[in-house]
């Protein structure tokens, strides 16, 4: 079963930097896209950033040039590193991976798969 196990969150304060990293575990495959959400207490999930197979990103709008998506796909790991890091950023950031390709025994099976999340905390 692939699971979505993220670190590195944790308190810092405005203007420092934190850096998670999410690896899918199992014995996968292919994974199309990688990325994180996140979501603020009171606030809906937002997309915050995405990076393809190749290479490709996108950013949330508030958070470009300051945070970097990249990913090691021999590993199966993303990484979102995050600078300047502003009071609102403080949320909970969960990882997803879509286009998920796996083996269990002789059986493939695959789809989107996401994180139990990790804390982020920025005081000001």
């Amino acid at each position: 079963q692939v699971q979505l196990v993220e670190s590195g969150g944790g308190l810092v304060q405005a203007g420092g930097s934190l850096r998670l990293t999410c690896v899918a575990s199992g014995i996968i495959y292919s994974i199309d896209i990688m990325g994180w959400y996140r979501q603020a207490p009171g606030k809906q999930r937002e997309l915050v950033a995405t990076i393809t197979t190749g290479g490709t990103r996108n950013y949330l709008d508030s958070v470009k040039g300051r945070f970097t998506i990249s990913r090691d796909n021999a590993k199966n790991t993303v990484f979102l590193q995050m600078d300047s890091l502003e009071p609102e950023d403080t949320a909970v950031y969960y990882c997803h991976a879509d286009g998920v390709v796996a083996k269990s025994g002789s059986v493939y099976y695959g789809g989107r798969y996401g994180g139990q999340g990790t804390q982020v905390t920025v005081s000001s």
